[in-house]
């Protein structure tokens, strides 16, 4: 090979070399800023039940947080769910949370004057109502539910406030033409065909706390249908949040043997207040996406967390520190 030859080889390589480290400088660039201190401190997020997605995708967060901030402590306050978790970061308890986007509006409709702190993040992914029934139940709708001992979840949850509307949209008196019962997810599977004839449950799928119990398939779920969501819709509270849908038939497949579930969603997001620092919003929702995959093996439904679905955090505005963030990755 002659010398002129291998000069523009070692060229060529050197080259290549360069446009590599550039474009892993460009890469580094996008997943965190660049000769900037990671934000220190500590900061109180609320989840859930234990049992529930919003726990577990809040413990599989705070490990991803902790590589790219290891000065940042992230605690961990579960809760009843959405209806509490807006409250708490609207009243300073928390400074970040997860919550359906049908309670943030709930809350915010009620002219408390804490709702204007509250801002958005991120939109998370769906939340899908699973009405749990034991297999040889005689429920075959909503309808059927009148005069059984029905879960309509924790009071200050999510699963409360949505379960109460579908109930009400059947024609049934969640107070007068049931037994309410106040389980969740926690609790609701265990008592399933012996204290309870159903239960409902609104969120992520699969839901470790069914999941477990679906090995055995111990259960069956009733369908939503699209009537039933449409009478929802009528009613307004919120409404417009909610969507006919299917629950896939890869969630809980040793129970759905390859059948989707006709059922309602609504999404969730990522919510924490107006004077939460810009700088830790940024560096925090940066997190939020670059983690996707990797939470994602673990919690499935956070596989849908997309950065072109992400900005829309309605009823919400976006917060400064996360529009920073989108800002600066938008191609």
């Amino acid at each position: 090979m002659s010398k002129a030859l291998t000069r523009i080889g070692r060229r060529r390589a050197l080259q290549g070399g360069v446009a590599g480290f550039v474009a892993l400088g460009l890469l580094l660039w996008w997943l965190w800023p660049l000769g900037e201190e990671p934000p220190s401190g500590t900061i109180t997020f609320s989840t859930g039940t234990r049992a529930g997605v919003y726990h577990e995708y809040g413990e599989l967060l705070r490990n991803e947080l902790a590589k790219d901030m290891p000065q940042l402590k992230v605690r961990l306050l579960p809760s009843a769910g959405s209806q509490e978790n807006v409250e708490r970061v609207a009243n300073g308890q928390a400074d970040f949370t997860i919550a359906a986007a049908d309670a943030v509006d709930t809350f915010k409709s009620g002219g408390k004057p804490v709702t204007d702190r509250l801002r958005g993040v991120a939109r998370l992914y769906d939340d899908y109502v699973q009405l749990v029934v034991p297999p040889d139940s005689d429920i075959r709708s909503v309808a059927d539910l009148k005069g059984k001992r029905v879960a309509i979840g924790l009071p200050n949850s999510g699963v409360r406030l949505i379960a109460t509307r579908v109930l009400e949209a059947a024609g049934i008196d969640p107070e007068k033409d049931i037994t309410p019962r106040a389980d969740g997810i926690d609790t609701g599977p265990k008592r399933l065909g012996h204290e309870l004839d159903a239960f409902f449950w609104s969120g992520g799928v699969p839901t470790d706390g069914l999941a477990k119990i679906a090995e055995n398939s111990a259960f069956r779920f009733v369908p939503i249908d699209a009537d039933l969501v449409a009478k929802v819709h009528a009613r307004g509270d919120a409404a417009h949040y909610y969507r006919a849908t299917n629950m896939p038939e890869s969630a809980y497949p040793t129970v759905q043997n390859g059948d989707t579930v006709a059922t309602i969603a609504v999404s969730n997001l990522l919510v924490t207040r107006k004077d939460t620092d810009p700088r830790l919003t940024e560096w925090l929702t940066r997190t939020v996406i670059k983690s996707r995959d990797g939470i994602g093996a673990h919690v499935h439904s956070a596989q849908l967390v997309d950065l072109r679905t992400a900005i829309y955090t309605a009823p919400l505005a976006l917060h400064d520190g996360a529009r920073r963030y989108y800002r600066s990755v938008k191609p």
